[in-house]
């Protein structure tokens, strides 16, 4: 694998020449046109396999290596070389992949019951799990039903386990805490509810269950520890797995309804994964910045290891960028982009690409047509890659997307170079 950063002058075809890989497998596999123009700053992923290079008049082993972002010992290993000084022109080498795959892990999925079936069955293979979002909880301990069918049986055919997800949103609207509070504080509607979950992942065929309860009162912390408990002691003996999703918490007593119910040790202790939310540092009200800038998911990880076991931890990646219009006046409202369609606005709008390297993430700056500037977030291959290279920096047990709604055919090249998916079905 090699991440190409798209210079000044640079084509498709002459991306192609230089790494030695058909023009048609590159647009292939970043999903381009290849009569589209590229743009600067734009990343294009080079799946290189294994090649063939004749050295030329000048060339030696390094400027080769260099060239494929490989290493001399590979190319050696390869060709059985033992003095790299003794290289002619007209020798013809095998250049090996320049990228090591890093280990097995997990990969969670958060998708809508309306995704696009295409997308959805695209991207079944990088999966381990499929969250399907969401059964709507109800005072009573009943929940809102979801069409949710069809992408089980699709998930359970890619032998990805679906997990039925649970949350305290109120019906059109946010997350509820006065809902979880009804919820969390009343032994008989949680009896309700477990009774109903259990129904629906038999009725269903769910292979567990993913418990999305946020911004709860810190006082029923400890009722939602308690309602994790019972979760657990009821879904586990039927062969279920639990997961619960929690907020980026940088230390265990950090102040924030969003935070201070989110009991990191004992969500560890009791569920099989947990996956961190990640992401969100930008988002929709808020000002300009990476949506998941990598010095801040690595605060959140560095408390996360000392307090859930680390191959637990599924770490959250977000699938999606913001617009926003500057001057940034606060409780203004940024524009949701793919990542694809943030590369095609910039296209479109004649910008550059720029790279944050504190944050890790790329971004542009554009007019639009009334004259107002605009500056876009998002991620390509060297923050995907940046990201996920954080799991087998910490031992983590893996990642979770939100959402895998709009296939962003990058980040599958990058997690597939740097990883093997495990499958439990």
């Amino acid at each position: 694998m090699i991440i190409h950063v798209v210079r000044a002058g640079d084509s498709l075809y002459s991306i192609s020449r230089r790494y030695g890989v058909p023009i048609e497998r590159i647009a292939s596999d970043n999903e381009l046109n290849v009569s589209e123009s590229l743009v600067i700053g734009q990343t294009i992923v080079v799946m290189e396999g294994t090649r063939q290079h004749t050295v030329r008049a000048g060339e030696s082993l390094y400027s080769i290596a260099r060239q494929y972002g490989t290493t001399v010992a590979g190319i050696q290993a390869a060709n059985q070389i033992a003095n790299p000084a003794l290289i002619m022109p007209g020798m013809v080498l095998t250049i090996p992949s320049g990228t090591d795959k890093l280990g097995t892990i997990d990969v969670n999925g958060y998708t809508f019951p309306n995704i696009n079936m295409d997308v959805l069955r695209k991207t079944l293979p990088y999966l381990t799990f499929l969250s399907i979002f969401s059964y709507e909880v109800t005072p009573e301990g009943s929940f809102r039903t979801i069409n949710d069918e069809p992408l089980i049986a699709a998930a359970r055919e890619a032998n990805v386990a679906p997990l039925m997800v649970i949350t305290n949103l109120r019906e059109g609207g946010g997350f509820d805490s006065d809902l979880a509070r009804t919820i969390l504080t009343n032994e008989q509607v949680q009896d309700t509810l477990i009774n109903n979950v259990i129904e629906n992942l038999r009725a269903k065929n769910y292979s567990g269950l993913d418990i999305d309860f946020e911004y709860i009162y810190p006082e029923n912390r400890e009722n939602y520890n308690d309602f994790l408990r019972k979760v657990v002691s009821r879904l586990r003996p039927l062969g279920y797995s639990i997961t619960t999703a929690l907020a980026p918490k940088i230390a265990a007593d950090q102040p924030g309804l969003l935070y201070e119910a989110h009991d990191y040790p004992v969500h560890g202790a009791l569920a099989d994964h947990v996956i961190l939310m990640t992401y969100e540092w930008g988002y929709t009200y808020g000002p300009p910045m990476a949506v998941a800038p990598i010095n801040e998911v690595r605060k959140v990880l560095n408390y996360a290891v000392t307090a859930i076991p680390r191959r637990k931890i599924l770490m959250g990646v977000p699938n999606y960028g913001y617009n926003w219009t500057l001057p940034y006046v606060q409780g203004s409202r940024a524009a949701t982009i793919s990542n694809v369609g943030a590369v095609g606005l910039a296209r479109r709008e004649g910008a550059e690409i720029q790279y944050d390297q504190s944050s890790q993430a790329p971004f542009f700056n554009y007019y639009d047509d009334g004259g107002k500037q605009h500056v876009v977030w998002f991620d390509d291959a060297r923050s995907i890659e940046a990201k996920l290279r954080l799991i087998n920096q910490y031992n983590l047990g893996g990642a979770s997307y939100w959402t895998i709604g709009r296939f962003f055919p990058q980040n599958w090249l990058i997690l597939s170079s740097l990883y093997d998916v495990r499958k439990v079905l």
